[in-house]
C-alpha cells in the first residue's frame, strides 16, 4: 500500500504545471473595401399545368429546350454561362384529396460578366419569362477586393497591438494567435417585380439592368504577448 502511494505521488510530481497567461491582450480590427458588382445572374422560368403528368413534363421540356437553343447562340465561358435551374413536377389535389392534375416549372440561368450580352439573350427568349435578376462580385473581383480589405485589417490590427502595448508600458509585442474572416454585403437596385415588368413591356429587346456595389469586410482578431 505504501509503495502504491509512493508511486502515485511520484506520478503527480511528474505532471508539468502550466503558468497562467500574463501580459496577453485580446484585440480585433477590420478593413472594408467597396467594389462595383461585375457579375449578373438572370433566371428565366415558366410553369405549366394539365391533367396528364407526361404532357406537362413534355411541355416544360420543349420550353426549356427552345430557351437553351436560343441562349447558347451567344453563350461564352465567363462572359455568359448558361445552365438549367430547378425542374419540378408535382400533383395538384382537389377538395376531396384526390389528384386532379399536375403542375410543373422549369428554370434557365444566364450568368456572367458581359451584361449587354446576357440581357440581349434574355430578351430574345420567348418560351420563358423573367423570374429574377441578381448581381454579385465575380470570383476574380472578390479575390482582389478581399486581399485589399485584408491588408487594411492587418495593418490596423498591428497598429492597435502596438498602441495597446505602449499604453501598458511595454516596448513591443509578439503575435500569439490570429483568425481572419471575410464577408460581403451587396445591394441590388432592381427588384424582381420591376425586372418582370420591363420584360413584359419590351418584348424581345434587351432587359434594362443596373448593378450596385458590394462592400467586402475582413475581420482580424487574435491575441498578442506584450513584451
Amino acid at each position: 500500500m505504501l509503495a502504491a502511494n509512493g508511486l502515485w505521488a511520484q506520478n503527480v510530481q511528474a505532471v508539468p504545471m502550466h503558468a497562467p497567461l500574463q501580459n496577453v491582450a485580446q484585440l480585433s480590427a477590420s478593413g472594408s473595401v467597396e467594389a462595383q458588382q461585375d457579375l449578373l445572374s438572370i433566371t428565366m422560368n415558366t410553369t405549366r399545368d394539365g391533367t396528364d403528368a407526361a404532357a406537362v413534363q413534355n411541355q416544360l421540356k420543349l420550353a426549356l429546350d427552345a430557351a437553351l437553343a436560343e441562349a447558347k447562340k451567344t453563350a461564352q465561358p465567363g462572359l455568359m454561362d448558361v445552365r438549367t435551374g430547378n425542374f419540378s413536377l408535382y400533383p395538384r389535389h382537389g377538395k376531396d384529396g384526390k389528384i386532379n392534375g399536375w403542375q410543373g416549372s422549369t428554370e434557365l440561368v444566364l450568368e456572367g460578366r458581359d451584361f449587354p450580352r446576357i440581357t440581349a439573350a434574355a430578351g430574345k427568349i420567348q418560351t420563358l419569362t423573367l423570374g429574377n435578376v441578381g448581381f454579385a462580385l465575380s470570383r476574380e473581383q472578390r479575390t482582389k477586393v478581399e486581399a485589399e480589405a485584408q491588408a487594411i485589417a492587418i495593418e490596423r490590427f498591428k497598429a492597435k497591438a502596438t498602441e495597446i502595448s505602449k499604453s501598458f508600458g511595454f516596448g513591443s509585442y509578439t503575435l500569439r494567435e490570429v483568425s481572419i474572416n471575410a464577408n460581403d454585403q451587396g445591394y441590388t437596385p432592381r427588384p424582381r417585380m420591376m425586372a418582370m415588368q420591363a420584360k413584359a413591356e419590351m418584348g424581345d429587346s434587351s432587359i434594362p439592368v443596373e448593378a450596385g456595389k458590394s462592400t467586402v469586410l475582413v475581420n482580424v482578431s487574435g491575441s498578442v504577448q506584450m513584451r
